[in-house]
């Protein structure tokens, strides 16, 4: 474990830290980089315990870019093999990967080597993964970062916060809900958001959103229906599990 000797004894909680981390040289991030409008999540664990070891990946966004990532992302050093488990030409598919286990620099076996908490179902986005970690009080923030760094890799501190100053309504933000969105999608919701679109009299239309985008009215509409089924979809694994908790 990584930690601070400094104000050893001092009684303090644990701490959520988001981290953004440009995996360089590795083919998950650097295929990613090439296709930004395409967003990759680990939904499995990796299973196996021989040196291939297999693991199942989401893929969203434009079906066309999405099938290219996939020819793109199996040329990989590691990747032994990359097959769809889903209909391809659908914004969402689902990918069974095999890989070189001993080839494969993974942050999350880093993370679990410096006896850190984190969050599983990573997120990759335009080229930067993004991680949550749970931070005991003597976890060295810093610390952590540095031997991240020291592998050759990106890394930028997005949140930290104290475990108890999150409310349970801010917890939805950890789910990923907007941190899956591609920057389009972003820019699509926070248009019609602008516009009046999900106003009470709905004063817009994603005709508005277009023109705001400078886009078609078709892409515009694809833009936010992938948003909002992201958003909606971790909405209602939130509320879920919300429900669950009481």
């Amino acid at each position: 474990m990584v930690t601070n000797v400094a104000g050893e004894g001092a009684e303090q909680p644990m701490r959520e830290v988001t981290l953004r981390i440009r995996h360089n040289g590795q083919p998950e991030c650097e295929v990613s980089a090439r296709y930004p409008s395409v967003t990759m999540r680990s939904i499995s664990s990796m299973t196996g315990r021989t040196t291939e070891r297999k693991r199942i990946i989401e893929l969203s966004g434009d079906p066309d870019e999405v099938a290219a990532f996939i020819d793109d992302f199996r040329d990989g050093e590691p990747i032994i093999a990359a097959d769809p488990v889903t209909p391809l030409g659908e914004p969402t598919v689902l990918v069974a990967l095999t890989f070189n286990a001993e080839e494969w620099d993974s942050i999350g076996e880093q993370f679990a080597e410096l006896g850190l908490h984190y969050h599983t179902g990573t997120v990759i986005s335009g080229g930067w993964e993004r991680w949550t970690l749970y931070l005991e009080p003597d976890d060295d923030l810093s610390a952590v970062i540095r031997a991240v760094e020291a592998d050759g890799n990106d890394v930028e501190l997005v949140r930290q916060v104290e475990m108890d100053d999150i409310e349970p309504s801010s917890r939805f933000e950890t789910v990923g809900a907007l941190h899956e969105l591609t920057q389009r999608q972003r820019e699509a919701l926070a248009a019609a958001i602008r516009a009046g679109y999900y106003g009470h009299e709905k004063d817009a239309g994603v005709e508005d959103v277009a023109t705001e985008l400078d886009v078609s009215t078709t892409t515009a509409w694809e833009h936010l229906a992938r948003a909002e089924g992201k958003v909606m979809d971790d909405l209602g694994e939130f509320l879920g599990r919300d429900d669950r908790s009481e």
